[in-house]
């Protein structure tokens, strides 16, 4: 059986703004049932274990999340994620990031993030994320100290989403623009598409729309190999 280990954030405030703030659920979910209906099994990490923050955006009419939401096993997980630092990654076949704006704080500088997308990518493994989850990818680098991004197409949550969203001046730096900084071909669609890049084993979406798509992308993936 393929294993994804996910990760979401662990961090439940938007910076000095003191906002709310946490992993966006259906970002989590709609790749969850992407994944766990081709038959592969996802185990639910975070940056610090133990209980993730919602971001506070969940749709619970939305079928998926509602399934999700009233599934016991599903809520433990993500009551009781395991501490990423702890986890052994050879054991996955692939590693994905969910976004949620708490991501930006904690994603990025986090030495357990990088580590585990080296070890997952130069074991010839696929690392994936959605919207705001590629913060995980700005500062990751490959054991030649070269950045993992450098040179691959990316989406991510745009700079437009940011504006319209109103937190262009909450996120401690724009995710897109940090990305092109360290060498990724950033791919924008107009706002709220669902937009999904492929570029070997990197795979990445650009908002909560493309979650699915980034779960299709993965499983299609990991089951031709």
């Amino acid at each position: 059986m393929k294993k994804v280990l996910f990760v979401v954030t662990s961090c439940d405030e938007k910076g000095e703004t003191k906002l709310p703030t946490g992993f966006n659920l259906a970002e989590v979910t709609h790749p969850l049932e992407v994944l766990e209906n081709d038959g592969i099994h996802v185990d639910i990490a975070s940056i610090k274990g133990g209980a993730a923050p919602l971001d506070g955006l969940e749709d619970f009419n939305d079928p998926v999340i509602a399934k999700y939401w009233a599934d016991t096993n599903f809520r433990n997980k993500i009551e009781n994620t395991l501490k990423l630092e702890g986890v052994n990654v050879k054991q996955y076949d692939a590693i994905f990031f969910a976004g949620g704006h708490g991501t930006m704080w904690d994603f990025p500088d986090t030495p357990a993030v990088i580590n585990a997308i080296r070890e997952i990518y130069e074991d010839g493994k696929i690392v994936s994320a959605v919207c705001h989850g590629p913060a995980a990818l700005v500062n990751a680098t490959l054991s030649d100290g070269s950045y993992l991004i450098g040179g691959k197409k990316v989406a991510a949550f745009t700079n437009d989403e940011e504006e319209e969203v109103q937190s262009t001046h909450v996120v401690p730096f724009l995710l897109a623009d940090a990305l092109k900084i360290n060498g990724a071909f950033h791919q924008p669609a107009p706002n709220w598409s669902d937009n999904t890049i492929v570029d070997g084993r990197l795979i990445t979406g650009q908002n909560p729309q493309s979650a699915a798509s980034v779960g299709k992308a993965l499983s299609k993936l990991l089951l031709n190999k």
